[in-house]
């Protein structure tokens, strides 16, 4: 029997959560016997994870809100590594959050832990800067892209494609009607699902619109119903918000349930981030939004390197679903955008056909044995 490796994790928001968690249950299906330790969130927790910190600590995104964290994040790390530095693990892998991970890594490889990034830095879309620290601070990068391992590696990175893991999940023909059952909506609904974000920020800034939108949506088409999951911890926020622009009533607010609000709608009003690639892989149209600190998105903007923002766009290499950021994300174009997915499914199937074809190669192309990959990386790492 293979010794049990000590793990220590950092995964620093719901995706990563997420993600982290199927990591997880593919190493522990190789090593029973393993504890992991760190940061995380639920998905984690239940796979035996202990979190010393919970990975909403953070959850912030935007170089301004980033900045009134800054003291709270840079102490957490700093007491992390301390721990990590004491306890040495035979691997630090770190999930996403690429700010707070890589430097925390770069301090773990230099004293000789070993260092597994997991989700590359989106150095294709902004930021190409990093490849630097990138390679200062990882052994090796896992990618969930086709296309990365091969940048990373003319950077002298070493990197493995594993594939996106809920490409796995997420089922290849999603239930509709057994979803819409779950939620008590009837199989003729028309149904759209607002996904306004997994950070208090994204709540602030952007749900306002969202709800706007379906304020507007719902006088055009009063039949239309509204699901909005919600992250459980920002729950009451969703709740006041859906009561300041006067839409509670409207909208069924779910404790969770994402994957069940996507495998139930006709169309998603969604933030930008991982939740627009996991409606792709549910094949749904969607109407992608963003709004952020002005400051922030001044900065950010300028870093971007490819036209699109929403990772559906990215992947396809085309606008193929429309996206509304900053200034442009009014509850009146998001509303109009939304409708004309809605009138597409009676006055022009072949679109949404189209869009489902596209979205179905795209999860083909994303599909491997994501825990048997990346566990086999990590158990070479570990050998090395």
């Amino acid at each position: 029997m293979q010794v049990a490796p000590k793990v220590a994790m950092v995964a620093g928001e719901t995706s990563g959560d997420l993600l982290a968690g199927l990591l997880l249950e593919g190493m522990q299906a190789r090593w029973p016997a393993m504890v992991a330790t760190g940061i995380g969130g639920p998905r984690m927790a239940e796979r035996g994870f202990q979190a010393w910190w919970p990975s909403e600590k953070l959850a912030v995104r935007g170089y301004i809100e980033v900045l009134r964290h800054y003291r709270e994040i840079v102490g957490i790390r700093e007491q992390l590594a301390v721990r990590l530095l004491d306890q040495r693990p035979d691997i630090f892998i770190g999930v996403d959050a690429p700010d707070f991970n890589l430097a925390l890594e770069a301090r773990l490889k230099a004293r000789g832990i070993k260092t597994v990034h997991f989700v590359s830095p989106s150095i294709w879309a902004w930021r190409a800067d990093r490849v630097e620290k990138i390679r200062r601070s990882v052994d090796h990068v896992l990618c969930i892209f086709p296309f990365e391992p091969a940048l990373l590696q003319a950077h002298g990175i070493a990197a493995t494609y594993v594939g996106h893991p809920l490409a796995s999940v997420i089922p290849m023909q999603p239930d509709r009607s057994g979803a819409r059952a779950r939620l008590g909506l009837q199989a003729d609904d028309c149904v759209v699902a607002i996904l306004p974000g997994s950070r208090k920020s994204e709540i602030d800034y952007l749900a306002s619109k969202l709800f706007s939108a379906a304020a507007l949506i719902k006088r055009a088409r009063p039949a239309i119903k509204f699901i909005v999951p919600a992250i459980p911890s920002l729950k009451e926020q969703i709740e006041r918000v859906a009561d300041q622009t006067g839409m509670r009533a409207s909208l069924q607010i779910l404790p969770g349930q994402s994957h069940t609000a996507l495998a139930a709608c006709d169309v998603t009003l969604i933030a930008s981030g991982t939740a627009t690639l996991e409606a792709a892989l549910f094949k749904r149209p969607m109407v992608i939004a963003y709004n952020m600190n002005w400051l922030s998105w001044q900065i950010m903007r300028r870093k971007k390197l490819q036209p699109w923002v929403g990772l559906p766009n990215i992947l396809c290499e085309d606008f193929v679903v429309p996206e509304f950021l900053q200034g442009d994300a009014t509850p009146e174009a998001l509303a109009q955008a939304v409708l004309q997915w809605v009138d597409a499914k009676s006055a022009a199937p072949e679109k949404i056909k189209e869009l489902e074809a596209r979205f179905s190669r795209l999860h083909t192309d994303l599909t491997r044995d994501t825990s048997q990959l990346a566990t086999d990386a990590i158990q070479k790492i570990l050998e090395s």
